[in-house]
């Protein structure tokens, strides 16, 4: 079976092609396209350029997550982690990364900063109902699996 491709677009100079680092990452990696270093001021949030659009198959989406080495070795994580990039949006990927290393830290271009999982989505049919069906668990919530 013939997989869906994910047709992507260049849209500034020096924009890194997302790739699977080895044959058993789960995420490609995405890096910063910048024209210089960029500083990311402890405690703020700043969008991060790819350089780069992408047609994500519809079906799918684009989950967009910390780099576990980045993030935890230099305290940058994502506030909306993880981000989803629609099938529909054509746009420039950004990155919003957020600095909780109490310092600034210097960016420099070609960082992989990110990584973009695919996963396959489903649009379902939603039904207003008066009553929902019970369950063992019922309207347990955090931490009620686990008495």
């Amino acid at each position: 079976m013939k997989l869906p491709e994910i047709h992507i677009q260049i849209l500034k100079e020096g924009a890194v092609i997302p790739e699977y680092k080895t044959s058993g990452s789960a995420g490609m990696d995405l890096s910063a396209c910048l024209s210089e270093n960029i500083v990311l001021p402890k405690g703020e949030v700043v969008f991060v350029p790819t350089g780069l659009a992408m047609a994500i198959p519809e079906g799918y989406e684009g989950q967009v997550r910390p780099r576990s080495g980045f993030s935890t070795k230099n305290s940058i994580i994502m506030p909306n982690s993880p981000g989803t990039i629609d099938s529909d949006y054509r746009g420039e990927i950004l990155i919003p990364l957020l600095n909780i290393s109490g310092k600034d830290f210097v960016l420099e271009p070609g960082t992989r900063v990110a990584q973009m999982v695919l996963h396959s989505v489903a649009q379902l049919p939603v039904q207003l109902v008066t009553k929902l069906s019970a369950t063992e668990r019922g309207a347990g919530g955090f931490g009620s699996t686990g008495k």
